[in-house]
C-alpha cells in the first residue's frame, strides 16, 4: 500500500473518531439528556390528559348538550357527504385542555427544577493564608479600637 494511501486512511479514521467523540460529548451533556427525559415525560403526561378529556370530560359535555349523541352527532350535510364538525369541536376542546394541563404541569415542574438548581452556593473554605490574614486584621482592629466588620465567609 502506498504511503499516500496510508496517510489518507489514517486521516479519515482520525476524523471519524473525532466526529464520534464530539457526538458522544454532545449526546451525554446534561441538557440533551434532560430534554430527552422531558420529551418522554411530556408524551406520557399528554396521553394521560388526552384520556381524561376523551373518556371523562367530553362524555360529560356530550351528556349536557341536546341530542341523542351530544356533540358527536353534530354533522353538516353537503350533498351526499357529511362533515362531522362535532368531532372537530371535540378535538379542539381536547387540544385546549391538554395544552392547558401541560402548561400548568411544566410551569410547576420547571419552577421546582429552578428552585433546586438555585440552592445556596457552598461557601469555599478559606486557605490557611486567608485565615491568618483575617486573624491579623481582626487583632489590629481590636487593638486600635475599631469595630470589626461582619465576617465575609
Amino acid at each position: 500500500m502506498p504511503t499516500e494511501l496510508k496517510d489518507a486512511a489514517t486521516i479519515a479514521s482520525k476524523k471519524a473518531f473525532s466526529l464520534f467523540d464530539e457526538f458522544k460529548a454532545f449526546a451525554l451533556k446534561g441538557n440533551v439528556i434532560d430534554l430527552a427525559i422531558g420529551v418522554i415525560i411530556g408524551g406520557a403526561f399528554g396521553k394521560i390528559i388526552d384520556s381524561l378529556v376523551k373518556h371523562v370530560i367530553m362524555p360529560i359535555i356530550g351528556a349536557l348538550l341536546p341530542g341523542e349523541k351530544g356533540y358527536l352527532g353534530w354533522k353538516l350535510k353537503v350533498g351526499d357527504s357529511e362533515i362531522p364538525y362535532g368531532l372537530f369541536i371535540g378535538e379542539v376542546i381536547n387540544f385546549l385542555v391538554v395544552a392547558l394541563a401541560l402548561f400548568i404541569f411544566l410551569k410547576k415542574f420547571l419552577g421546582w427544577m429552578m428552585r433546586t438548581k438555585q440552592e445556596e452556593p457552598v461557601a469555599i473554605p478559606l486557605s490557611k493564608d486567608q485565615e491568618l490574614l483575617t486573624e491579623i486584621r481582626d487583632l489590629l482592629r481590636l487593638h486600635t479600637g475599631q469595630r470589626s466588620p461582619p465576617p465575609t465567609s
